[in-house]
């Protein structure tokens, strides 16, 4: 399994936060929206799609650490 550095387990927390706060802001409701990775995880794949793969407006790095050991030549 790979190891994070600090500044890419930073960033994971900060996205997945911003995703959990985008949904808590756009779902007014009187329940409390619990945390659910799954769902956080969905919509961030969803981001990812679009802002790296589709548009290339960042690289997956910048975005989001890879989760998978990048093969080099």
């Amino acid at each position: 399994m790979q190891k994070f550095t600090e500044d890419q387990i930073k960033r994971q927390d900060f996205v997945d936060n911003q995703i959990y706060d985008l949904m808590k802001r756009l779902v007014p409701s009187k329940r409390e929206i619990g945390w659910d990775l799954e769902i956080v995880a969905d919509i961030r794949d969803t981001i990812q799609h679009w802002l790296v793969d589709k548009h290339k407006i960042v690289d997956e790095l910048e975005f989001y650490p890879q989760e998978r050991p990048v093969l080099t030549r």
